[in-house]
């Protein structure tokens, strides 16, 4: 998949092409990204709310890499959710209350800390030290009210997330005062950057989403790139029955997580791969909670159904493009400076992680 390095190389954004077809296509590519993104930077994960107390947990993956997140009396902690004996999940589904972590298959028992604590029917067994077991661990970070985590080395956290929390403030959000409220899913016949390369530009707004397209300024669509994330803003006009009047903002923070916030509401979105070149986009939706019940209820119900709309109008143009990609006919375009910026901060953080494998995969082919 890689083999091309000149494809991989750094772009300027004045003359950008896409990304190649071939980074799009083929069961190859998920092992790649496993490896060369996903295992490597952070991911949000779930709301704080969601894990408030101690003992509360989430069930999650890091690309593929099934993950278990725990409020401890020491702080949040994280683990891959693999057992150490056969594989089995220590939780199937989130919880609350855990004082320890049981393995869904044999029972195997573990602290909090990971240590493993008791193995069923194992303590006559040769050579088999209890003490020496315990769950590889997360690195796990909080901020805003959002839940991080990444198993490797990511880069540093504060480098991650510089500058939002200021932005945040200007525009009124308060993101750790919202509450969850529902959470929807879809699979899509699209490798999860053909979903991403959409997101990540309001190039077809004007095309694939007129009722979006109502809502927003075009004229006035900014995006601008960071180190590690891009964001997108315009100011927002719709009726007090659905967002009111102010700004939407749209975060993208590499590789797979975006946080779409308008006035009082934050939508997460989480792009994972699937086999056979699919991906699955999962949607949590949170709110502000006002003193008026009845008018809460009316508008949540209509930002679900615009939302669906606006997520079917994506749906439809990401599978119609991946057929595209599949079919043997494209061949890299040049990208719009104005218009791409963001696609083309996320398509060079790809080609840097793919250079960085690409060279890891060398050294140790010829070590």
């Amino acid at each position: 998949m890689l083999s091309a390095s000149s494809d991989l190389q750094s772009q300027a954004l004045a003359t950008a092409t896409a990304l190649p077809a071939r980074f799009y296509t083929g069961e190859g590519t998920a092992a790649v990204d496993q490896t060369a993104v996903f295992n490597r930077h952070w991911q949000y994960v779930c709301h704080s709310s969601q894990i408030a107390d101690e003992g509360d947990y989430v069930v999650s993956v890091l690309g593929q890499l099934p993950v278990i997140v725990i409020r401890t009396a020491e702080g949040l902690r994280g683990y891959h959710n693999v057992c150490r004996h056969r594989a089995g999940p220590l939780a199937q589904c989130s919880g609350k209350g855990a004082k320890q972590l049981r393995c869904r298959y044999h029972g195997w028992t573990y602290n909090l800390d990971g240590s493993l604590r008791t193995a069923t029917e194992m303590k006559d067994v040769a050579d088999f030290d209890v003490s020496s077991v315990r769950l590889p661990a997360l690195q796990v970070r909080e901020f805003a009210g959002l839940v991080f985590a990444a198993s490797e080395n990511p880069p540093p956290f504060e480098e991650y997330v510089a500058g939002i929390a200021e932005r945040l403030a200007v525009s009124g959000h308060a993101l750790a005062d919202l509450r969850f409220h529902q959470h929807l899913s879809y699979d899509i016949d699209c490798n999860w950057k053909t979903y991403v390369d959409n997101y990540l530009e309001g190039y077809h707004v004007p095309h694939v989403h007129p009722e979006l397209n109502k809502l927003l300024d075009y004229r006035s669509y900014v995006t601008e790139t960071k180190r590690w994330y891009s964001i997108q803003f315009s100011p927002l006009e719709s009726g007090d029955d659905l967002y009111g009047s102010g700004e939407a903002l749209y975060y993208f923070m590499y590789p797979n997580t975006m946080l779409n916030i308008l006035p009082g509401r934050l939508q997460t979105n989480r792009v994972l791969p699937l086999p056979n070149n699919r991906c699955r986009v999962e949607f949590d939706f949170f709110y502000a909670v006002s003193a008026d019940p009845s008018k809460d209820e009316v508008r949540r119900k209509r930002d679900l159904e615009f939302s669906d709309v606006v997520q079917d109008e994506d749906i439809q143009i990401c599978v119609d493009v991946q057929r595209g990609l599949d079919s043997g006919s494209y061949v890299a375009g040049r990208l719009n400076p104005l218009r791409e910026n963001a696609l083309h901060h996320f398509q060079e953080l790809l080609r840097s992680d793919y250079r960085a494998h690409s060279s890891s995969v060398g050294s140790k082919a010829a070590g």
